[in-house]
């Protein structure tokens, strides 16, 4: 696998160019004085999961979402996913192999079920729009783990499924990438992550 020609590279946003979200989510519970496990079992509730989606395809806004988990969650909505993400850092490492790999002629994307953009947009400090050559978000009712989306970002990029690699921090996402025939990685460590794509790339080792 190692000697494969990769012409494509392919990451989720949270968890994959950022920090790992169980920290950021550990994080946010400490400053937010919660006890530990309040935002799972939100979002393992029913009701929790159909924000999650319904904000992911573009069915509500960010403020609705923020009201309606805070619900769930017996807190303030103001601003939500801004408190919820305000630990999260760039995964700068991961970060580097794709500026790296984009160097070296690979075509890179980002592929992100999408988190809103107001109030708080996180993707505003990665710059992605300059630092990837192709960012496809989730909305108007597709998200991942359609295979749909999948086909977008592909076809955006231009480049064979083959001959790219998708890495997410869910697992449920990458069954259909690999059906079109993508090299999958399951994402959860930064280090780990980075050495991973650095082999299967062919970049230099750090």
């Amino acid at each position: 696998m190692g000697n494969r020609r990769y012409s494509g590279l392919i990451l989720d946003f949270a968890g994959v160019l950022t920090d790992n979200m169980v920290e950021v989510i550990d994080l946010f519970e400490v400053v937010e004085l919660l006890r530990p496990g309040t935002f799972l079992r939100a979002w393992a509730d029913s009701r929790g999961r159909e924000l999650y989606r319904r904000l992911e395809a573009g069915e509500i806004d960010q403020g609705t979402w923020n009201s309606g988990f805070g619900g769930l969650m017996s807190v303030s909505g103001d601003n939500l996913m801004g408190r919820l993400l305000d630990g999260m850092s760039p995964a700068y490492e991961v970060l580097e192999v794709a500026r790296e790999a984009r160097a070296a002629g690979v075509r890179t994307a980002v592929l992100s079920n999408s988190l809103g953009r107001e109030p708080h947009d996180p993707y505003a400090p990665y710059d992605l729009e300059r630092n990837f050559d192709v960012v496809v978000m989730s909305g108007q009712g597709l998200r991942k783990p359609d295979p749909a989306i999948f086909e977008l970002v592909v076809a955006q990029l231009g480049v064979p499924a083959e001959e790219c690699i998708f890495a997410d921090d869910t697992e449920e996402n990458l069954p259909p990438a690999a059906a079109l025939g993508m090299t999958v990685m399951h994402a959860l460590d930064e280090k780990e992550t980075s050495r991973r794509l650095r082999r299967l790339l062919g970049l230099p080792s750090r």
